[in-house]
């Protein structure tokens, strides 16, 4: 009964039923990571977290969309949610000066206001999270500057100064000047977020390498949960490196420990000896890498006579950027004939023609309908394989595999 009831309420409110079991495992970050990318798989959105619609937990917005949970925001405490949430109920914050003037801030601190704005939670008022922790001239932040002003409106208004001014004279019903700065580069924003977080949410660092991914990598991180399936076979995966030691053992000989994560998993590696020496100048944190890999049999024990376990070879490190045009062959363009009109050949033929190379352009067209399939190579058509021609391709929606 229970299996059926839930397979009711995954079918018919599928956005209400992932928010429930996205609350349900807010404190195991793995678990949320997981579930986010069975919401992808079934087409449902996950927004970060918004002071103007999030909630402790996960919740649906009125777009059906899924809202994190400022619940699972680090240093978010109940206390600080209560309070936001309750003092939103008539109007949304329009700002961060609104939003410091109306919640109690006995509640939210330096470190609350801090970390919802890391996590993208006050993104919606368009501002560069840069520019929250810019330094004025007095060394304060617009995030001190807010929680500054909140303080004393709720002191004016609290001793009844009708006339909004502080001490100091400043006029309380103008905000500070916005700071002018430069904004955070992507990976840098991303990796603050994650600090927060403890995932990605508003992009992922390997969004840019999703081609290098999907064509020159042949399996994902989770599959290394059990290396005795992958013994004695060599493959390839992707990701970038979340944190690295570097490290000297008791025989002084260089070795690394460091976190690799790619979209659905991580993993941590060790690296020592000749390949440690061979590759330590790409093992820095936030470097995006592909790992050429094996897995042999563990060492046997001398006195026991057991075999330990299996245990992974790096074959080859290399860095992300750059993995198509070194190892792009060529290019195969994958075609339903049956859908396929005039008005494609044409676009496709236009394509190829800004992009003239050496590479050979393939064709695999099947027919769905008669399940007929042909595979030739174009006699007259060579390309130069790049990241731009793989963009105009997908843009005009054409499949394509490359080797």
């Amino acid at each position: 009964l229970i299996g059926y009831q839930t397979a009711f309420l995954k079918a018919n409110y599928p956005s209400e039923y992932m928010a429930a079991v996205l609350s349900n495992n807010m404190n195991d970050i793995k678990q949320v990571s997981f579930f986010m990318e069975e919401c992808k798989r079934m087409g449902i959105t996950v927004l970060g977290p918004d002071i103007n619609e999030s909630y402790y937990k996960f919740n649906v917005n009125d777009d059906k969309a899924i809202r994190f949970g400022m619940g699972a925001v680090k240093g978010v405490g109940k206390g600080a949610v209560e309070t936001i949430v309750e003092n939103r109920k008539e109007d949304k914050y329009d700002d961060i000066f609104d939003f410091a003037k109306r919640i109690d801030l006995r509640l939210a601190n330096k470190k609350t206001f801090e970390n919802l704005v890391l996590a993208g939670g006050l993104d919606s008022f368009k501002l560069n999270r840069s520019q929250y922790f810019n330094l004025d001239n007095e060394g304060l932040s617009y995030i001190e500057k807010a929680i500054k002003f909140g303080s004393k409106y709720q002191e004016s208004v609290n001793s009844s100064q009708i006339n909004l001014f502080g001490e100091d004279g400043d006029d309380m019903s103008i905000n500070p000047v916005i700071p002018e700065c430069d904004e955070w580069i992507n990976l840098e924003k991303l990796k603050k977020e994650r600090e927060v977080v403890g995932i990605y949410i508003s992009a992922h660092p390997l969004d840019d390498f999703i081609r290098e991914l999907n064509n020159f990598t042949s399996t994902g991180l989770t599959t290394l949960n059990d290396l005795n399936k992958l013994v004695n076979k060599d493959f390839y995966v992707g990701g970038i490196i979340n944190e690295v030691e570097h490290l000297v053992s008791k025989t002084g000989n260089g070795f690394a420990v460091f976190s690799f994560e790619d979209f659905n998993d991580q993993y941590k590696f060790r690296i020592f000896g000749e390949e440690y020496l061979k590759y330590k100048h790409l093992l820095e944190e936030n470097k995006i890498l592909r790992l050429r890999l094996t897995v042999r049999e563990g060492w046997i024990n001398k006195d026991t006579g057991r075999v330990g376990e299996p245990r992974i070879q790096f074959l080859n490190v290399e860095l992300m950027d750059g993995i198509i045009d070194s190892n792009s062959k060529k290019i195969t363009l994958r075609f339903d004939s049956s859908a396929v009109v005039n008005d494609d050949i044409k676009k496709l033929k236009s394509t190829l023609s800004k992009f003239k190379g050496s590479s050979p352009v393939y064709f695999d067209i099947h027919d769905s309908k008669n399940e007929f399939k042909l595979n030739m190579i174009s006699e007259d058509t060579k390309v130069n394989i790049s990241k731009e021609l793989l963009i105009s391709l997908e843009e005009d929606e054409f499949l394509y595999k490359l080797n």
